[in-house]
């Protein structure tokens, strides 16, 4: 008797092993685009290689006995930027393919309804018509460049959405813009949102002497108070040395010779001794 036990446990051990499945997740947001898998005939010859698709939990409607199959999302009502999980199961010795995976990526489909910044660097946009959620890189234009200042996470609703954030102002006129990346690696930008003139006071330099520097580089306002500023340093080949934010920056590690430090709104150069 218990031989003929032993014999059954081995039965169904190899039934369980031979109908075995694996299965594969896609997680992304909805697009408006179907997907499209690829579904070979299992290896022992006996039917297609998927055995059952759901989409955010239901079961598949679509018909999964041939060789490729579309899976159809319009059947679920969803809305553009609405995460979809898409669940494939299938037998253990044959592999499904999904052709265009990339139809659940994230797209940069963003509008700007409106956008402003007040005197204290405050930024505020509306957005419409975003496909998914992708960050909003802020970015401000300094030293005759775009300089990343932050980053906002997007909600990625096809509606309205608001969104702030809080930006730290040189003096005198200001710009900003927004930027997004996607999958296909391109950036998206917003038109320029201009302060006419900030809060901030203007910076200057306060060492009696640019041309030879020692140990530190102080910043202060025109009428001899301690400010702080955003800064940039690059050396006489154009190589970033330091960069932060301060009243003032320690230079006393750093090899003697010709720099340019950019700071508040303006770029000038010294000489560390």
């Amino acid at each position: 008797m218990k031989s003929c036990f032993t014999a059954l446990s081995l039965v169904l051990l190899s039934s369980f092993a031979l109908f075995g499945q694996n299965e594969m997740v896609i997680e992304g947001t909805y697009q408006g685009e179907n997907l499209f898998v690829q579904n070979p005939f299992a290896s022992s010859g006996v039917g297609f290689c998927v055995i059952d698709v759901t989409i955010n939990g239901d079961q598949s409607i679509d018909e999964i006995n041939s060789s490729a199959f579309e899976i159809d999302f319009t059947s679920y009502q969803l809305t553009k930027g609405q995460s979809v999980r898409v669940k494939i199961e299938y037998k253990d010795d044959c592999s499904p393919r999904v052709l265009n995976p990339e139809v659940l990526k994230a797209s940069s489909t963003f509008v700007i309804v409106s956008s402003d910044v007040d005197k204290d660097g405050l930024i505020t946009w509306t957005t419409s018509g975003e496909s998914g959620p992708l960050p909003f890189i802020v970015e401000q234009f300094r030293w005759n460049k775009w300089v990343k200042v932050g980053e906002v996470k997007g909600k990625g609703l096809a509606g309205n959405n608001s969104y702030s954030f809080k930006a730290s102002p040189h003096s005198g006129p200001n710009k900003f813009r927004l930027k997004q990346v996607d999958h296909t690696k391109k950036a998206r930008y917003s038109k320029d949102i201009r302060l006419i003139r900030s809060n901030a006071p203007e910076v200057v330099i306060t060492n009696d002497d640019k041309g030879k520097i020692k140990d530190a580089i102080t910043f202060g306002t025109p009428d001899g108070a301690s400010a702080a500023t955003m800064y940039e340093i690059v050396n006489s080949y154009g190589v970033l040395v330091k960069k932060g934010v301060g009243s003032s920056v320690d230079v006393s590690s750093m090899p003697e010779g010709d720099y340019w430090i950019s700071y508040d709104n303006k770029v000038e150069s010294f000489s560390k001794k």
